[in-house]
């Protein structure tokens, strides 16, 4: 009979399963780890909000002339409170409930670090390369990475979500870059908030 090794991340050895017994662990895994993220749909709405709220504030900077004074501050404090706030919250949760380590799980979490890195040396050290590109660039990041979400973990409304802010950024390169901004907002709503709502929603009635 056919055997296929499975890596486990408790346990560091190799070992032989049946075909049953690794779809049996497959599907194991991708409950588990659909769990963790049942658990922190909040922590999607919480970065859609943040997202719309900084590039909806630099709109109003600019209005009231203030923007050269508070756009890098207001930035620079409310997205690394929320990494920090992210970082300790998936911990804390993790160890309360005593949620399993998974491969797809760490494979996740990992995209999620990966993302917010490039978009921060996208926006640091090459926004002047990159310019007013730099918003369609950011919502593609992010699209690709919902939709990988999405599937991994088969939640269609996060892969629509995804896939829905993938055209939108694609889109957005033929739009005034002085609009921008809104497309950014309205990928956040699309993107983030939304499914997290609907994941929240889920988790309440136990279907996800």
């Amino acid at each position: 009979m056919c055997h296929i090794n499975i890596f486990n991340t408790e346990n560091m050895d190799e070992k032989n399963f049946t075909p049953e017994e690794s779809l049996s662990i497959i599907s194991k895994t991708i409950e588990e780890t659909r769990k963790k993220i049942q658990d922190n749909g909040h922590i999607m709405i919480l970065w859609g909000c943040l997202i719309f709220t900084v590039i909806f504030s630099q709109y109003m900077l600019e209005l009231l002339g203030l923007h050269k004074k508070f756009d890098i501050v207001w930035t620079c404090i409310l997205f690394p409170l929320g990494a920090i706030y992210t970082f300790f919250y998936t911990r804390r949760k993790t160890k309360k409930n005593n949620i399993p380590k998974t491969v797809l799980g760490i494979t996740i979490e990992a995209m999620g670090w990966v993302f917010g890195l490039n978009v921060l040396v996208l926006a640091t050290v090459f926004n002047n390369h990159i310019g007013n590109a730099l918003a369609p660039v950011i919502m593609i990041l992010l699209a690709m990475t919902i939709i990988v979400i999405g599937l991994s973990i088969k939640y269609k409304p996060l892969t629509i979500g995804g896939i829905i802010l993938n055209i939108l950024a694609f889109g957005t390169f033929w739009v005034n870059p002085a609009y921008y901004g809104f497309s950014l907002m309205f990928g956040a709503i699309v993107g983030l908030i939304i499914p997290g709502i609907l994941l929240n929603i889920a988790k309440k009635r136990g279907n996800v």
